[in-house]
């Protein structure tokens, strides 16, 4: 009971309210677009697109932008087009392509931090950003709004689109032959990786944002093996997830990106154990 008492006095905080409503949109839009991900191969691609918005915000903080969405959003989509473009360059494969920009972004973010920040605490401002570790419970309103926002957008784009999404997911070459232009609806993935990416920075940080794409989508497909119900069951993972990490962490005083991790690794060993039986 007494643990009960002190949560809800915790939840009456609009801090902590903000938190869950982000954390909860956050953790269902990954989960909608990780498993057209990890199906098709593209796991990985949030760690680089997570690497260069790490870049872009460094970039952002020694401009002194008061938003640093403004120059971080449309840098990640530009970097997931890039991406997808060089995916198809015979000269530098895709997965080559994929880690020179993230150890690109990420060299060059951390050391344009060292040499103009204005920060006393640089180590500190780094490590929060990449592990997440209170990012989520400083949001602003502007913040949440922007989240909710593009997770409406996100989640209509899926759903308008799922047949479309479901066939160039599972057959890429067949789906083009009917006349469906998979090349743009590959495109429409990385955006929306790309957005989802950069929202997911407040919640995991950016060196763990491939948690929420991958795991509630492989714990699915442990026990589900119809698409339709592996993102259904990965959806409700993350967001079980997500919930239980964020309210965790508030109690325990643990980060809120590693403890959301370490649930996510529970939950899929769970799921394997369900799956042999």
């Amino acid at each position: 009971m007494a643990i009960i008492e002190k949560l809800w006095q915790y939840l009456q905080f609009e801090f902590v309210q903000n938190a869950l409503v982000v954390g909860v949109l956050i953790a269902l839009c990954s989960s909608l677009l990780g498993v057209t991900l990890v199906l098709k191969r593209f796991s990985f691609i949030g760690d680089g697109l997570s690497h260069v918005a790490f870049g872009a915000m460094a970039v952002a903080g020694i401009l002194g932008l008061t938003n640093e969405m403004i120059l971080v959003m449309p840098i990640t989509v530009i970097a997931a087009i890039v991406l997808l473009a060089a995916g198809k360059n015979v000269k530098i494969k895709g997965d080559a392509s994929l880690a020179m920009l993230s150890v690109a972004s990420l060299g060059i973010g951390y050391l344009l931090l060292n040499i103009f920040s204005s920060s006393g605490n640089v180590s500190g401002d780094v490590c929060s950003t990449l592990f997440g570790s209170t990012l989520i419970l400083t949001l602003s309103k502007f913040d949440v709004c922007l989240c909710i926002v593009m997770s409406v957008i996100v989640i209509l784009i899926f759903v308008f689109f799922y047949n479309r999404i479901f066939a160039v997911t599972f057959d890429e070459t067949f789906t083009a032959a009917t006349g469906t232009k998979a090349s743009l609806y590959n495109l429409l993935i990385a955006v929306v990786t790309a957005v989802i990416i950069v929202l997911a920075m407040n919640l995991v940080g950016s060196l763990l944002i491939s948690a929420l794409v991958i795991f509630p989508a492989l714990s699915a497909m442990r026990v589900f093996k119809s698409f339709k119900k592996v993102v259904i069951c990965a959806a409700a993972v993350s967001v079980i997830c997500s919930l239980t990490g964020i309210l965790i962490s508030i109690m325990a005083s643990t980060p809120v990106g590693s403890t959301i991790v370490a649930i996510d690794i529970v939950v899929f060993m769970i799921f394997a154990l369900i799956g042999r039986r």
